[in-house]
């Protein structure tokens, strides 16, 4: 699959948008292999990238073709993809759907989150279809210009990571929400209630990049003072089963279609 061309229908959307300049920055495809599909037909890309207004038109000049538009808008999609790969980038919708509604056989279902922007999405992939080693290795490169991902063994696993992964920054940010309002709750300042909480959340996770969690609650933990009072409590409370019962709230919509 390599030197093909790509076309992204959506392409100047956040996602689509934020995956074509990562791949054209790295050098996985040249200008002249891109091609971007839009309602109006024009876009602010590099010289060199097509930008169409005719999603079959972008279709039938492209090797691979990317679907990053909206579930909501899939609806409205009529293109012919019959011999041609096509990448969803869409939640909640099957590949069985996608390939009543594109005539495409082999559809690859991946679930990118809001992280492309910086390139730190983790993004698995699943394929139906017969996918060779170096196709296989071809859509691995793809998403890792946008920051790690993986292969999953089936279609459920996309759903359920859609409502995990696919949430990108939501799960941090619910968290920074609730510590910074239960901050000024105790009296503490607005203003430094929010700095505080961004520092727990923007900053612990800084180092988690390079430390194992299950460690670091340990150690923690170990000290019997301050955290490891609210983590027990947390703990106590349930933490991980409202966690668990969230995601799977995502999962299922994610499973039966938005």
């Amino acid at each position: 699959m390599n030197n093909r061309t790509l076309g992204i229908i959506g392409g100047t959307g956040w996602l689509g948008q934020a995956i074509a300049e990562a791949l054209l920055d790295s050098g996985f495809v040249a200008p002249s292999e891109l091609l971007i599909a839009n309602r109006s037909g024009t876009g602010d890309l590099r010289p060199g990238v097509r930008v169409l207004a005719d999603n079959q038109q972008l279709v039938g000049l492209s090797d691979i073709v990317i679907l990053s538009i909206r579930p909501q808008q899939f609806r409205e999609l009529k293109i012919d993809a019959r011999g041609k790969p096509v990448i969803s980038l869409m939640a909640g919708l099957p590949v069985e759907a996608i390939r009543a509604a594109t005539g495409a056989e082999q559809v690859i279902r991946a679930m990118p989150n809001a992280a492309v922007e910086i390139r730190q999405s983790y993004t698995p992939w699943y394929s139906a279809g017969s996918l060779g080693a170096e196709q296989g290795e071809w859509v691995q490169r793809l998403f890792e210009c946008v920051g790690t991902a993986d292969q999953v063994p089936d279609e459920d696993c996309i759903d359920y990571l859609s409502a995990l992964s696919g949430t990108g920054p939501a799960f941090p940010a619910l968290l920074q929400r609730a510590l910074a309002s239960q901050a000024v709750a105790a009296g503490i300042p607005a203003a430094i209630a929010e700095r505080a909480a961004r520092g727990v959340v923007v900053g612990g996770g800084q180092m988690l990049a390079g430390h194992d969690p299950g460690q670091m609650i340990e150690v923690l933990m170990a000290y019997r003072g301050v955290t490891a009072a609210a983590l027990q409590s947390m703990t106590e409370q349930g933490i991980e089963a409202i966690i668990g019962r969230g995601v799977q709230a995502g999962a299922q919509v994610a499973r039966h279609g938005l």
